[in-house]
């Protein structure tokens, strides 16, 4: 190779060392610009949620999420929209965010408290659960959800008080219900409705009135002993409770009887003292 075409290669690769730094510092500026930008919407987002204008803070955190969706704050962003929905009653918007945040961001570690966002907006969004009881039920699965997977969480307490409540309320539509087919004679149907309170819901206080109408419908189907299998588990129980001395009175026909004999036998007593004073 002649003197003149080895400067000739030494100025190609210095030039093409050149252009490859250049591009480096041109990436790094504009990953540092991008960054920049991520946070500043991200920061955006955030004082747009203090004043109360979730839509627009849904939209900076999403911008955050799509300016650097590699680093840490993709997920955080998606997190704060979901939050954000929550926050200001978007509810059904809130449990679309967060979903598509879970599975997006599958190993973040902050998946329990989208799971709690999702449970709160099913729960927030109870309004008849005469009528629809998929809020109830979807937040009953959430939040059970939750307590098995993410028991040492800050949240589950607050996540097992609002399960309770959900037993609660799902419990005394059981009882309503029942109620209404016993007033129909439909024997059958009110009996699964009992059942089901004192198989699913035998925490709540509706179970006592539930064994009591089991008592009641099997007792009027002369089925004397089914009835009083549920007694016993009444009396055991709940053996000073109103519902257990109206179970009582079913199956003791003659008590109200002798309840009332034993009243007229103390009264004709305290006359003959009464009058024995004046003999």
């Amino acid at each position: 190779m002649s003197f003149f075409n080895k400067i000739i290669l030494f100025f190609i690769i210095v030039l093409l060392y050149s252009c490859s730094g250049n591009k480096k510092t041109k990436d790094l500026i504009l990953e540092k610009d991008l960054d920049l930008q991520m946070i500043e919407a991200y920061k955006e987002g955030k004082k747009a949620l203090d004043r109360g204008d979730a839509l627009f803070a849904v939209k900076k955190f999403n911008e955050a999420e799509i300016l650097f969706p590699q680093s840490i704050w993709a997920p955080r962003s998606a997190l704060m929209a979901a939050y954000s929905f929550y926050a200001w009653a978007y509810y059904g918007d809130a449990i679309s965010e967060a979903e598509r945040y879970l599975k997006r961001y599958p190993k973040d570690k902050n998946l329990a408290y989208a799971h709690y966002i999702i449970g709160l907006s099913y729960y927030e969004n109870i309004q008849d659960e005469k009528r629809n009881l998929k809020p109830l039920i979807e937040a009953k699965k959430k939040f059970r959800f939750i307590l098995l997977n993410y028991p040492n969480t800050d949240f589950a307490l607050d996540t097992k008080y609002k399960l309770d409540l959900i037993e609660y309320i799902l419990a005394s539509k059981e009882i309503y219900i029942g109620k209404y087919y016993l007033k129909k004679n439909k024997w059958i149907p009110a009996i699964k409705r009992f059942k089901t309170v004192v198989h699913e819901y035998g925490s709540t206080v509706y179970v006592e009135e539930a064994l009591h109408r089991l008592v009641e419908i099997h007792y009027k189907l002369g089925l004397e002993a089914e009835a009083k299998k549920y007694a016993s588990v009444l009396g055991y129980n709940y053996q000073s409770g109103q519902w257990y001395k109206e179970s009582y009175k079913i199956l003791n026909k003659n008590y109200e009887n002798q309840k009332e004999k034993r009243g007229k036998d103390k009264k004709k007593s305290i006359f003959k003292k009464f009058m024995s004073i004046f003999q």
